[in-house]
């Protein structure tokens, strides 16, 4: 083997270990982009649930407050 084949061997075997770590960084961004996703879905429910309690509370929060001033205006 010449002095320019070892050379071409040696690049090609870093070339090959540079492409096999992207191939374990993409695969690794790929799997916490899908947790990510799986993540927001799951809090955008939570967040739609909330706000429902929350306007659920409001409405009785209100409806007591109107009984009390016509218990007030009564006595």
């Amino acid at each position: 083997m010449t002095n320019s084949e070892t050379t071409q061997s040696l690049e090609l075997k870093e070339l090959e270990e540079k492409l096999d770590k992207l191939i374990e960084q993409y695969n690794s961004v790929k799997n916490e982009n899908s947790s990510l996703k799986t993540k927001q879905e799951s809090l955008v429910r939570e967040k739609a649930k909330l706000l429902e309690k929350t306007t659920l509370a409001r409405t009785r929060v209100e409806a007591m407050i109107t009984r009390l001033k016509a218990m007030e205006q009564g006595s």
